[in-house]
């Protein structure tokens, strides 16, 4: 029996586009003998942005800070700010405006500070972070994507070259597949598409579909 589970609740009014990075880019801003090198990258789950954010610690070991935020989700509803040892608010929230000020999602922007021996107090730090994120983002691509379904899918061996057809002639993407005993795939879906998809899926008897996330 055709079983379909949304694992997550229903977003109500999801958009079908947001504007995000294309690929890495960056910027720098100096000020009093401090250089701030801001580096703005694609980025869609905290896993990547722990990732990004240890790859910069190690090629900048010797800078005083990493400071960074980043946002996420076609609604923009996850997002955080870091100030990493600055003062309070002086570093995240700055570049996290920037984000929202791009009105960008899917986005990490680090800024790495070299410190130049004279302290610039809290305004001077907020314009300074500010500026080389954006810095980072004026040097960039912006683009629009289409907001994407994810869905597992498992189904019998028997049943597998008829939903495999349906995938291909849909234009689907696979993320990542497995024929060994049950069948299972992990498919992205343009949000626009979904719902003919799932409608053509229907007939299968032996196929499950969970919907895990969006992206």
């Amino acid at each position: 029996m055709f079983s379909y589970i949304c694992k997550k609740p229903k977003v109500l009014n999801l958009p079908t586009t947001y504007k995000t990075l294309k690929a890495q880019s960056g910027g720098i801003y100096k000020e009093k003998g401090s250089k701030f090198i801001g580096i703005a990258v694609p980025c869609s789950t905290e896993i990547q942005a722990k990732e990004f954010l240890e790859k910069w610690r190690k090629e900048h070991f010797q800078a005083r800070h990493l400071c960074y935020a980043y946002r996420f989700g076609a609604n923009m509803e996850i997002y955080r700010a870091n100030d990493d040892g600055e003062p309070s608010n002086s570093a995240g929230p700055p570049i996290l405006g920037q984000i929202q000020s791009f009105e960008l999602t899917n986005v990490l922007i680090g800024v790495v500070r070299y410190y130049g021996g004279v302290k610039l107090g809290v305004g001077g730090l907020i314009n300074a972070y500010r500026t080389a994120a954006r810095e980072a983002l004026e040097q960039g691509e912006i683009i629009t994507s289409i907001v994407k379904d994810i869905f597992e899918l498992s189904f019998s061996y028997e049943e597998m070259p008829f939903i495999m057809s349906v995938i291909k002639e849909s234009d689907i993407a696979i993320l990542q597949q497995n024929f060994e005993g049950d069948c299972t795939l992990l498919i992205e879906s343009p949000i626009t598409i979904s719902p003919t998809l799932l409608n053509k899926l229907e007939s299968f008897s032996t196929l499950s579909i969970r919907k895990s996330s969006y992206v």
